[in-house]
């Protein structure tokens, strides 16, 4: 029997309009291009429901990442993606809801992303996709870049002090305590960048030296050193032993080359002058070729904040920050790949 929510087993409107004729649009490159069924197969396994509260069948878990997907090719909010997905027809054919039902309202969004983010799914779908882009030779690990970007938190930083009695139990007099807090972001930090001051939080990814596809990363607050990031993002992007990694002059210490070469990598990391200690013309030579090299990972910023919103983050904490640049790199990937893969 067809699940009532897929368009397969709607009535005459869904057949109406699957006979109208329409220009091809990169969703359905996409569509084409993803074997959706690994995925279907995972996120039944993981989230299973059958049911919602008042004993409807759910969503299909497939169909609503296929909304996260296009909430984050759109830039919407959850309300926003709730509104779209109602009259839409381009975003009900990709998803594949019935016209003859509701679509998901925006907490059932909310709800699912924080269910794949809580299960460690988001980091599984965002490996299973890159598995399939390197199984199509787009992806190529042979060498990647290393970088770091800064994300405004969603909160403003505002100064919030609570004075509280703190009793003394010797003696009748009270003694005050004063807690200052900055916002209900408790995860971000402040930090300065070109002379600017920024509250939020650190993306700390790399992407592939080939054709910049976003090969992993993390979040952290943004006061962390780029410095101390380096091994994770490697860790995350499982390079080709005796690859070369490319970083910009924040990644250049000691530590962090011998750990490169103990790990089986090439060292591509941009030299830093020193006090009494200027750059040798090879080491200068050297920096210019990685400068060239690093605007593929600055690209890939540049689109995550322009394209994708994530010049500031939606929502609170390390996690769900994360949870947001995985999507936006599934997504970045997606429409990257099918783009190269298009006739």
């Amino acid at each position: 029997m067809a699940n009532r929510f897929d368009k397969s087993g709607g009535g005459f409107l869904d057949l109406a309009i699957s006979q109208v004729k329409k220009a091809k649009t990169f969703l359905d490159d996409v569509d084409e291009f993803v074997d959706w069924r690994p995925l279907d197969k995972v996120l039944k396994k993981k989230l299973r429901r059958h049911k919602d509260a008042v004993g409807n069948p759910s969503y299909p878990p497939l169909a609503m990442f296929r909304v996260l997907l296009l909430q984050r090719w759109w830039d919407l909010s959850d309300q926003g993606m709730d509104d779209a997905l109602a009259d839409r027809i381009s975003f009900r054919r990709f998803v594949g809801f019935s016209f003859d039902y509701d679509t998901p309202d925006s907490t059932t969004i909310c709800r699912f992303r924080n269910h794949l983010a809580d299960r460690g799914l988001d980091q599984k779908l965002f490996n299973m996709i890159n598995g399939q882009l390197e199984a199509h030779e787009l992806i190529v690990k042979h060498g990647v870049i290393v970088d770091a970007s800064v994300v405004t938190s969603a909160r403003r930083p505002r100064k919030t002090q609570v004075i509280e009695a703190v009793k003394d139990r010797e003696e009748d007099d009270c003694d005050y305590e004063l807690t200052t807090t900055y916002s209900d972001d408790a995860d971000a930090k402040w930090t300065i960048k070109a002379k600017k001051l920024y509250y939020g939080y650190k993306i700390h990814a790399a992407t592939d030296a080939e054709h910049g596809f976003i090969l992993g990363g993390h979040a952290t607050p943004a006061n962390h050193s780029d410095t101390k990031e380096l091994a994770g993002v490697i860790d995350e992007c499982k390079p080709v032993k005796g690859s070369m990694v490319f970083a910009d002059k924040g990644y250049a210490s000691t530590k962090n080359r011998i750990g490169l070469e103990e790990a089986g990598f090439t060292d591509g990391i941009m030299y830093k002058a020193a006090r009494n200690r200027p750059l040798t013309e090879p080491q200068k030579l050297m920096n210019r070729v990685i400068s060239g090299l690093r605007y593929k990972v600055e690209r890939a910023f540049g689109t995550l904040k322009r394209d994708y919103g994530f010049h500031r983050a939606r929502y609170l904490g390390c996690a769900k920050v994360k949870s947001q640049f995985l999507l936006s790199a599934i997504a970045f990937n997606l429409k990257k790949a099918a783009l190269m893969a298009g006739p």
